[in-house]
Formats: C-alpha cells, structure tokens, sequence
C-alpha cells in the first residue's frame, strides 16, 4: 500500500500489567510477580521509546476492577508511576488517567502541572467520566451519578483545571535576587470560580508548566463522549471492531469541531488494537489460541456482564447472549455496551465465543498475523480516514510490546508511514499541536 502523502502514524503504548489479554499472566512469557516492580515498568517505558513512539499510556479507576481472584489486577497509581518513569526516559509522552468524577479540579491540575515540569513538558492526562458503581461506593455515594450528569460535572472541570494552568503567566516568575522579588503578582491571577460543581479561588501553586497545559486525551464514544470529545480532546482513544466502524467513528467526531472553532488536525483518533504478532501467520495464530486456553470462564463472563450491565452467571456458556436492556437504561460504558452487543448480534457469538473475542481487547480490534500483516492493517484504516494512528496493547509484557518496537516498527518506517527519530521534545510536539495560549494573560 503506499503512504499517505506526508502523514505519520502517532503510536501509543497502552501498558497494563501482565498484558491486555486477561489470560496473560498464566502465560510463561509474562511476569505478573512485577506488578509492583518499578523497574519492570521502566523496562517497558524504554522499549516504548526506542521505538521512537509517540507516548505511553496508563489507565486507571479508583476501585479494584473484575475479580483479582483470576487476574493480576491493582497496582501503581498513575501519576506516581509515570513520575518515576520520566526518571528514565527523554523524550516519550507520558498519559494516565484522572477521573472528573471523583477528583477535584485543583488536585488534578496540580499533579499533570507537576508532571509536566518532571518530564520536560511530557504529559498527557486522560480525561474519563467514572463509570463503576464499585468507585461510587468509594466515595460515600450508594448508587452512581447519571451520565449526562458526569459530563456535566466533567466539562466544568476541564474549564477550571485549564484555568488553573493559566493562572501563572510564563513571565511570572522574575527571579529578581538585587530587589528581593522572586515573582511579579500581577501576572499570577485569581479564578474566583463559581460553577454548579465547583467553587475554586486560585491560583494554582504550580508556576506554568513546559506544555502550559498536558496533552488532552479523552476515551468515550458515546454521544456525550463525542461531544465532549469535539470540544476538549486533542488526541481520542476509541475502540472499532471494522474497518467501516472506524470509520464512521472518525467521520462523526472530526465533523463535529467545527461548531466549537476548531480543525480536523487539531483531534488525533486513535482506535485500540491488540496486536497478537508471530513470526508467520500460523504461529500467531497458535499464540492466539494458547491465551484463549488459558482463560478462565468464570472471569470472562464476570467482565461480560459488567459491560452489558446484565448479571449473566450460571448461563450456559454455549449459549447466545440474553436480550439487553436499550442503551439508554445503561449508566455505565454506554458505548462499549454498544460494541459489544453488535459484536454478539454481527458475527452469532455465543457467551463462550463472546468471552474469547473480548479476552485480548476488553472490545477493542484483536488481530493475530505476522509483522507484515499487522503493518498491513494499520496503514490500512490509517489510509482509509478511520484513523490518526494507534493505541497498541500488547496482549502479554513484556514480549508483546518488545515484539511490536522491533518487528513492526521498522516496517512502517520503512514503508513513510512512522518516524525514524523524534524531532520534537514535548508530548504536544510528537502529535504536532501547539502550546495553548494562557486564557488569563489576555485579560490583563
């Protein structure tokens, strides 16, 4: 296939333990004893950056997901760890995930802000909307907050952390040893914030970061998702499970920025795929099927039943899937609800069936095949306006992403489509995106 003109792939490492397969840490290439080892994650985070991508990614919740019974489930919290990692790395973004839902705005932007000087203007922050009822129960609420509601609360807050970041100017800080003046307080600025969820004073105790704000990444897709997308995100994790999906996806969300002023380029999409790489075809596949093996029924079809909302023990595994509730009667991840529904319904899986497909990716693209062929279907949707690059999950660590850095990288370099060095320093530079304007500045 050939490239597509000057276009460049933006690669994003998703790293989650043992590996996104949840049979992984059974499997003997992995070392789910390291879960909390700091260098094993430093590892990693140097095998991401020797194949030149763009950033790494680490997810987060404020509950232990699924049953830690079967899965090597926990861990390091985010911006601790990716703190450590900047440590060992140069030039590697550096994502995780903070909730709207139970953190406060002046928390959160403090940390990305602290982050972001730690790295040298490396930082991501992975806006999401808590979606578990377990992380409620967390924080002294009996049920959850509604949906639309948690956009709500999650738009204003984006507004405020961004405000925060602006309330240092870039000139603040004068460092004027002779007079006695360490920084000029007419360029720090209060907010004097008063919203339906949030009341902040300001300013932030963080002089204005590298990036003068983190990178925005955001991961919803449902409608309110999309929207919210279309009006903060700069670079989009999504998951589509064909090629016509993905793009239909990314045609939808790229329409939507004008209305709030903004370009095409100013969003990176980026679908999820879990590549499952082998020296030939057969041998990928054989990989493939080692891992379903492993699998634990019992642990599949407790995941299944958190992302249809419907409690589905004791059914038959060779069984279809029962009737779902609509869409809008779900109050968690309406939108993996959705994939996973039409992924049951499109290819006539039953529960056994369904568990298997989701083992790799948690509804995410699963593809096993050789080097070539991995590289084949992302230039593909790359090609195809289904995407602006990839979150890639290694189904097992550390030798899935080991084997992407080193067999697949060098393709698509090869091929135009990825580069062969960095040429920028900040996390903005890798995705092409601009330093934003301080909001505040301009009103004095």
């Amino acid at each position: 296939m050939p490239a597509a003109g000057n276009r460049k792939f933006h690669l994003n490492a998703f790293l989650m333990n043992a590996g996104h397969h949840d049979a992984a840490w059974r499997h003997p290439r992995t070392q789910p004893e390291r879960a909390t080892d700091l260098k094993y994650f430093q590892e990693l985070a140097r095998t991401a950056e020797r194949g030149k991508l763009d950033s790494l990614f680490l997810a987060d919740g404020l509950a232990l997901w699924g049953k830690v019974r079967h899965n090597v489930l926990g861990g390091f919290e985010p911006i601790t760890l990716l703190s450590a990692l900047a440590a060992v790395t140069e030039r590697i973004g550096l994502i995780a995930t903070a909730s709207t839902t139970f953190n406060e705005p002046f928390h959160v932007a403090r940390k990305f802000a602290s982050l972001d000087h730690i790295s040298g203007g490396r930082a991501g922050w992975n806006i999401v909307t808590s979606s578990s009822l377990d992380e409620a129960r967390n924080f002294g609420l009996d049920e959850h907050l509604e949906h639309s509601l948690r956009y709500s609360r999650a738009r204003e807050f984006v507004d405020v952390a961004t405000k925060l970041w602006d309330s240092w100017e870039d000139e603040a800080p004068v460092i004027d040893r002779a007079s006695g003046i360490y920084a000029d307080t007419g360029r720090i600025h209060q907010l004097g914030h008063v919203g339906e969820f949030f009341r902040v004073q300001g300013p932030l105790n963080v002089q204005r970061s590298p990036q003068g704000y983190p990178l925005l990444v955001q991961a919803g897709s449902s409608e309110d998702g999309k929207e919210f997308a279309a009006q903060y995100a700069e670079a989009v994790f999504t998951a589509q499970q064909t090629l016509a999906d993905g793009q239909t996806f990314y045609k939808d969300l790229k329409s939507r920025l004008a209305r709030y002023g903004r370009a095409p380029e100013d969003v990176k999409i980026l679908p999820g795929i879990c590549p499952i790489i082998g020296d030939t075809e057969a041998r990928a596949r054989e990989l493939e099927e080692e891992l379903t093996a492993l699998q634990i029924p019992e642990y599949g079809l407790a995941q299944l039943s958190n992302m249809v909302g419907v409690d589905l023990t004791g059914l038959p595994l060779d069984g279809p899937l029962p009737d779902l509730p609509d869409e809008r009667a779900i109050n968690g991840n309406k939108s993996r609800f959705t994939l996973v529904a039409e992924l049951a319904r499109r290819d006539g899986l039953n529960l056994r069936q369904l568990i298997a497909r989701l083992g790799g990716g948690r509804g995410h693209r699963v593809f096993a095949g050789a080097p070539e062929q991995i590289a084949d279907q992302l230039e593909e949707w790359f090609t195809q306006d289904a995407a602006d690059g990839f979150n890639i999950m290694p189904p097992f660590l550390p030798g899935g992403l080991a084997d992407f850095v080193d067999l697949v990288v060098p393709i698509l370099q090869r091929r135009g489509l990825f580069r062969t060095e960095y040429t920028g320093r900040t996390l903005r530079d890798h995705y092409g995106l601009p330093r934003p304007a301080n909001r505040l500045a301009a009103r004095v």
